[in-house]
């Protein structure tokens, strides 16, 4: 079995250090290095004895984009592979990362499986996007159309997040009912919040009632 190269770059230690780990745990593949910025990024692909085959880069390094690291990195590195992984959901993220060579495209709430899956085919060759991420790609594919959303400038899974609030489910039923993390749901419950100017969770419930969420 060839060994695939893997280096993680994202400025959260506790994410970039988890990933590794879990990464590393795995038949086939090996951690090459980790990075908490571009320049890191780039001094640790340089330095890398053996070429690094997979790059799994967040879009928010700090003061950095991950969308500009991975446009020079793979024009520095055209074997080099890129996976996405990010909380990001909306099609620009997607579209700006794929133009600037990313090979795939995940989000973190992926679980351990789907990232194994998704860097072996990547390794490979192959171009993969998350779940939803691929849905929303397929309907604009078949034409389909997506219902009109109550609100507009919330994520696909911001508005899911919203919906089971106004079911009445706390943070941690979220958690479960969509397989992520205690900390992506508060972060999403805080992105609602600040997109819809609502003081708290109680306003956000009442506004997402008037809508018609929380219901069937």
């Amino acid at each position: 079995m060839t060994t695939i190269r893997v280096v993680v770059v994202d400025d959260h230690p506790m994410f970039r250090l988890g990933m590794a780990a879990m990464l590393g745990s795995l038949d086939g593949i090996e951690v090459a290095g980790q990075a908490d910025s571009a320049e890191a990024a780039f001094a640790v692909v340089d330095a890398a004895v053996d070429p690094v085959d997979v790059v799994l880069m967040d879009l928010h390094l700090g003061a950095d984009s991950g969308v500009e690291t991975t446009r020079e990195l793979v024009r520095q590195h055209p074997d080099l592979r890129v996976l996405v992984v990010t909380m990001l959901e909306d099609d620009d993220s997607v579209v700006a990362s794929v133009r600037a060579g990313a090979r795939g495209y995940l989000l973190k709430g992926a679980t351990p499986a789907e990232v194994e899956r998704a860097v072996r085919a990547v390794a490979n060759g192959e171009v993969i996007l998350g779940p939803a991420i691929a849905a929303r790609a397929l309907a604009q594919l078949t034409g389909a159309r997506p219902s009109v959303s109550p609100f507009p400038s919330l994520t696909e899974r911001e508005l899911e997040v919203l919906d089971l609030l106004a079911r009445g489910l706390d943070n941690t039923s979220i958690s479960r009912r969509l397989v992520l993390s205690p900390k992506t749901v508060r972060n999403h419950v805080s992105n609602v919040l600040t997109k819809l100017a609502v003081p708290d969770r109680s306003a956000a419930i009442v506004r997402a009632r008037e809508a018609g969420l929380g219901v069937g």
